[in-house]
C-alpha cells in the first residue's frame, strides 16, 4: 500500500488538500483546518524541491500539523474576566454621590463610566461622604460597591 501511495501521490496532491483545508477553514472559523491546510501546502512545496518519500511526507506533514496547532494556541490566548462572576472593571473608576452616604450605611452614586452595565449603583462606605463628592471604587460586593473619597 505504501508502495503505491509511494508512486501516485505527487507534490500537487499536498498543495490541493491544503487549500481545500483552508476552504473548510473558512466554514467552521476553528482554526484546526488552517493549522492543517498550511502544512499541507509547505509539506508539497518541500515534495516539489526534495523529492522525498510519501511516508516523509507524512511524518513532516504530522509535524508541521503540531508544531502549527501549538502556535496557534500559544499565539491566541482567552483570559477569563473573572473567576467569582464580578467584572474586572479596575478600582480606580471614579464617580460623584448623589445621595450622601453616612458611615456603614447606603447611598446613592454615579459613575463616570458604565460599572456592569450600569452608571448608577447603591454604595456604602466607611466615612461620611457628602453629596456631589469625587468618590473611587475600594471593593464590590455583588451588587452593592464600597467607595472612598477620590
Amino acid at each position: 500500500m505504501i508502495a503505491i501511495l509511494n508512486e501516485t501521490i505527487v507534490w500537487w496532491h499536498w498543495i490541493v488538500l491544503g487549500f481545500i483545508l483552508l476552504i473548510l477553514e473558512m466554514n467552521t472559523g476553528t482554526f484546526v483546518m488552517l493549522s492543517l491546510g498550511v502544512a499541507a501546502i509547505i509539506v508539497g512545496v518541500l515534495d516539489i524541491s526534495m523529492n522525498i518519500s510519501f511516508t516523509s511526507e507524512i511524518l513532516i506533514w504530522i509535524a508541521l500539523s503540531l508544531a502549527t496547532l501549538w502556535a496557534w494556541k500559544r499565539w491566541v490566548k482567552i483570559e477569563h474576566v473573572s473567576d467569582s462572576g464580578q467584572s474586572n472593571y479596575s478600582l480606580d473608576t471614579l464617580g460623584t454621590v448623589t445621595v450622601s452616604i453616612e458611615p456603614n450605611s447606603r447611598g446613592k452614586v454615579t459613575f463616570d463610566t458604565p460599572l456592569l452595565g450600569n452608571t448608577s449603583w447603591t454604595a456604602t462606605s466607611t466615612q461620611s461622604i457628602d453629596k456631589n463628592t469625587r468618590i473611587k471604587i475600594v471593593e464590590i460586593h455583588g451588587q452593592l460597591i464600597e467607595v472612598e473619597k477620590a
